[in-house]
């Protein structure tokens, strides 16, 4: 069951038909396709994605629309840790018109695990922020999903989790 999740996962941040991969698995295996390694790209490593998570942060502190513009997957869904859900479109309008402003992003505890074209990076996100003008600390865990796609490193998922207050 497992397998077949991630395998799900797998195929819609990879824009396979996933329908097919789930019909086709059988004892743990897929049909025609080995789990995290798909057809055409490259395999990421645990830096090449905290690199890209890196320059995210930058470019969201840094208010660099252009770069972020690059980095989001068009298809990009980013769930807030208030649950709210943003496509990228949203999520820079947001940052554009200041309702959102990153004041600096922090994280610890990171774990990377690649998946052939597909890296998932958890960990521990400390966050100072400005929403409609009021200064926040926030304190997440959060997963941020990135793939290989269209030759270069796309963000595709976020969702994160406020910690319990200490």
């Amino acid at each position: 069951m497992r397998r077949l999740i991630v395998t799900l996962l797998f195929g819609a941040v990879m824009g396979l038909p996933v329908a097919s991969h789930a019909a086709g698995h059988t004892a743990g295996h897929t049909a025609g396709h080995t789990a995290g390694h798909a057809a055409g790209c490259d395999a990421l490593t645990a830096d090449d994605a905290l690199a890209a998570e890196d320059a995210r942060y930058a470019a969201q502190v840094g208010e660099d629309f252009i770069a972020l513009e690059q980095l989001l997957a068009d298809d990009l869904v980013y769930i807030h840790s208030s649950t709210l859900v943003d496509s990228k479109r949203s999520y820079i309008d947001s940052l554009q018109n200041r309702t959102v402003t990153y004041l600096s992003m922090k994280r610890s505890d990171t774990q990377v695990r690649t998946l052939g074209c597909v890296a998932i990076i958890t960990g521990l996100g400390n966050f100072d922020v400005r929403l409609n003008g009021k200064e926040l600390s926030v304190e997440v865990r959060f997963h941020s999903l990135w793939a290989q796609r269209d030759g270069r490193l796309q963000f595709v998922s976020w969702q994160a989790t406020r910690t319990p207050p200490k």
